[in-house]
């Protein structure tokens, strides 16, 4: 797996270079279940405080990998990958960092230039900044496609929910390349209180923050 498929690594990092602006410009419009669904989706995300899981990530060459998810909302996410992986994604203080102990490099980017934002910001507003293309029902699960609407060429991302009640089961990314990696979580934990040192995103190789301002 290389880095960029890391956790859908478009739906962390920024996306690649774009290909033609109408690659998922044109969406139909949205009936009026639709419109409810999506408020619906907003409502939950809004409620959405904390959440533990394990997840299993398909890159696009079929490759997989395991590890445990960390989320606390607003700004705040960890993914640790199992071994042999040596990769690490933390998100908090406004900035996403990766880190690969294997090649000791670390990179970070600010949350709002990622797809991430979506489920990491205080007020969940799938509208403006965000347009939803498409949204998909089968029973029981009911799925949302998204993409920044300045720039529709740059990718797309999939939110999948468990329905009634509604719950965050996986997302996809599908990038510029036309690309998609998968993750879906599961023994999932709600609720809880985390160690606010899971989301430090301190470069392990220096010890220096990278959260501007710390």
């Amino acid at each position: 797996m290389n880095r960029r498929h890391l956790f859908g690594l478009a739906a962390l990092l920024p996306f690649a270079a774009p290909l033609s602006s109408g690659a998922w410009a044109a969406t139909p419009p949205l009936s009026a279940q639709d419109r409810a669904d999506i408020a619906r989706v907003e409502r939950y995300l809004d409620t959405l405080k904390s959440l533990k899981s394990r997840f299993l990530q398909i890159a696009p060459d079929g490759s997989t990998s395991e590890g445990n998810a960390w989320l606390a909302r607003p700004g705040r996410l960890r993914f640790e990958y199992d071994l042999p992986s040596p990769f690490l994604l933390v998100a908090g203080y406004g900035v996403v960092m990766f880190h690969d102990r294997k090649l000791q490099q670390t990179s970070s980017f600010p949350i709002s230039q990622t797809p991430l934002g979506i489920l990491l910001s205080d007020k969940t507003k799938l509208s403006g900044d965000v347009t939803v293309g498409a949204v998909m029902r089968d029973p029981g699960l009911l799925q949302l496609s998204v993409f920044r609407t300045a720039n529709p060429g740059e990718g797309s991302l999939t939110l999948g929910f468990a329905d009634n009640p509604l719950q965050l089961r996986q997302w996809s990314v599908v990038d510029a390349q036309r690309m998609e990696t998968r993750v879906t979580l599961f023994n999932i934990q709600l609720g809880e209180r985390f160690d606010e040192k899971l989301f430090d995103v301190t470069d392990p190789r220096t010890g220096t923050s990278l959260a501007p301002g710390r």
